[in-house]
């Protein structure tokens, strides 16, 4: 902890003299002093002054086993002191290797084979888009070119991502450069459209949508896209960047419908939260289509600097050693009931819509009148002022507009479940009192 506050003056200086954020409106942020956080332990990240937050969205819904992990602060350092990092272009290394039969280990009967590493959850759906359209293009089926998404869904930020996201606050300045996407709201909707046979691929965040506001899927949608997908000869992908290893509940949000994609695309958790890895798996018939003599160029041309890094590789090998070796699986189930029963707390607050929840993820709808449904002014960003008064109750976590997302380490405790939870009440209760007088 740095406990100097000439210094700490110092690098808040430094910061908005420097520094571009994400999703941050800077003009706003050098006004006040930046949080500056130092270090973290557990479902906890402290301060540079000292002050203590409970990790509400897991840093960004990555961590998962909290931050500071033994097991993975040996794994890394092991790592870093033996192989940096390789090329994986024209080489290939052991924690590689290894972490991918760990992966495809990991689906009963081995259907997901072959693992394609990235760097992060855009480009590992990049990775899918293209594997989809090659793959056609290689099995005679060029025709085969269109993409479907679901309306208010969010895949990342890269171009062919982003395109998948449709019009959003996020991606509709840069509509000229996204390739077209046909956008649906409800399964009901495939049936009406035209010519599925010339559709390449559907992708879903499976059971649950995340920055559309946390909202849940209908039970057995998945299972029955999986069905359309099967008549039409469509490929599926799922998206599973924010709730794969163990955030709904299973390691993967599929299981729970017996679902098994023609692509699973992985990020965020997939090192326990520790560093930038993606993966992106798909079934051995994809992978086959790609092979061939070198003139006949089947090659995915596709790949990153860091791909496979061996510091990420080995996180990601320790992470799935702690879901084994700490029954973390085998706790979720008692961990996730009771922050259902916690979260009625919330649901009790006037200004407290719906409240969703998947496993241990939840979205808490503010409103200025739930009992009327009337939402507060876009304008009014109630939410960020909310997640921000949350700081001063000891919890750190961010809204999607105006849902304010708890999504804890599956580490956290049954008390640290509730010690978050009435953290936000008081921040609610606090903000709407200021705002009344």
């Amino acid at each position: 902890m740095i406990t100097s506050l000439q210094e700490s003056s110092c690098l808040a200086a430094l910061d908005h003299k420097h520094l571009w954020h994400p999703f941050t409106q800077q003009q706003e942020w050098v006004k006040q002093e930046p949080l500056i956080i130092t270090s973290g332990k557990g479902a906890f990240l402290y301060d540079i002054h000292g002050g203590k937050y409970f990790d509400g969205n897991s840093s960004i819904w990555t961590n998962i086993h909290g931050h500071a992990h033994p097991r993975m602060i040996e794994a890394i350092a092991k790592q870093v002191a033996t192989l940096d990092h390789t090329s994986f272009l024209g080489t290939t290394h052991p924690k590689a290797i290894m972490l991918a039969e760990r992966l495809v280990g990991l689906f009963p009967g081995k259907q997901l084979e072959r693992v394609f590493f990235s760097d992060n959850g855009s480009t590992a759906i990049e990775v899918a888009l293209k594997m989809t359209l090659q793959y056609w293009q290689l099995t005679g089926h060029p025709e085969r070119q269109r993409l479907v998404s679901f309306r208010n869904a969010y895949h990342g930020d890269t171009a062919g991502a982003a395109s998948l996201s449709g019009k959003n606050l996020f991606s509709e300045r840069f509509e000229m450069i996204h390739f077209p996407v046909e956008q649906i709201s409800h399964i009901s909707m495939l049936e009406k459209l035209p010519n599925p046979s010339t559709i390449a691929g559907i992708i879903i965040e499976p059971l649950i949508q995340g920055v559309a506001g946390m909202r849940l899927w209908p039970p057995g949608m998945l299972r029955e896209l999986r069905g359309f997908c099967d008549e039409q000869g469509i490929l599926l992908i799922l998206d599973e960047v924010m709730t794969g290893f163990g955030r709904t509940g299973t390691m993967f949000a599929c299981e729970q419908e017996g679902v098994i994609p023609d692509f699973l695309v992985l990020a965020k958790g997939l090192t326990g939260g520790v560093l930038p890895l993606a993966a992106t798996m798909t079934q051995e018939k994809i992978y086959e289509a790609f092979l061939g003599k070198m003139h006949e160029e089947k090659t995915f041309y596709y790949g990153h600097s860091y791909t496979a890094n061996p510091i990420a590789c080995a996180a990601a090998l320790a992470s799935l050693e702690i879901f084994e070796t700490e029954l973390v699986l085998e706790t979720l189930a008692s961990k996730i009931a009771h922050f259902s029963r916690s979260l009625k707390r919330l649901q009790e607050l006037p200004h407290v819509g719906e409240v969703r929840q998947c496993g241990l993820i939840a979205g808490i709808e503010i409103m200025e009148d739930a009992r009327a449904n009337i939402p507060y002014p876009k304008q009014a960003y109630m939410g960020a002022k909310v997640c921000m008064a949350a700081r001063a109750h000891g919890l750190l976590t961010r809204p999607v507009l105006d849902t304010i997302v708890l999504m804890p380490p599956l580490c956290t405790s049954e008390e640290e479940i509730d010690q978050a939870v009435e953290a936000l009440c008081k921040s609610l209760e606090a903000w709407i009192v200021s705002e009344l007088f």
